[in-house]
């Protein structure tokens, strides 16, 4: 059996091909529906949170908010009195692009799971959850 290294990689590079080619077609860019997957979730955050959910450093992160809020997906507004930072909600049109990107995810995560039962899945799901964790972990040593 090869190294769990080598399976997530070649699951992660295989799932994400299918994806960014859906995506792109639908002419968004790279980045976007990643963040578009975020806001659709937790709307109202700053960039470092949304740089951490995407796994994104926070300059990128700035680049690709940037492009959005110039075709209109989303706006950068303050809360609450805090002037220091910038919180990000989705535009109408944004939300209307992430139902798009999230009907396209669901699509290829059925398609990949298609090989699995339904306790295969949630188990696969708790595994990697916790290999996540033990990631994070390991990094914050």
């Amino acid at each position: 059996m090869e190294s769990l290294h080598y399976l997530l990689m070649k699951t992660h590079t295989k799932l994400n091909r299918k994806i960014i080619s859906r995506v792109t077609e639908q002419g968004f860019s790279p980045g976007q529906p990643k963040v578009l997957e975020c806001l659709s979730k937790r709307e109202g955050i700053e960039q470092k949170t949304i740089a951490r959910y995407c796994e994104i450093e926070p300059v990128t992160v700035g680049g690709i908010l940037l492009r959005m809020e110039q075709a209109g997906l989303i706006e950068r507004r303050q809360k609450d009195g805090n002037r220091r930072s910038l919180f990000v909600y989705l535009t109408e049109s944004g939300r209307q692009a992430a139902d798009k990107i999230n009907a396209i995810f669901a699509e290829e995560d059925h398609l990949a799971e298609q090989g699995l039962s339904p306790e295969e899945i949630k188990q696969l799901k708790i595994l990697l959850e916790k290999l996540n964790r033990s990631l994070e972990l390991s990094a914050e040593e």
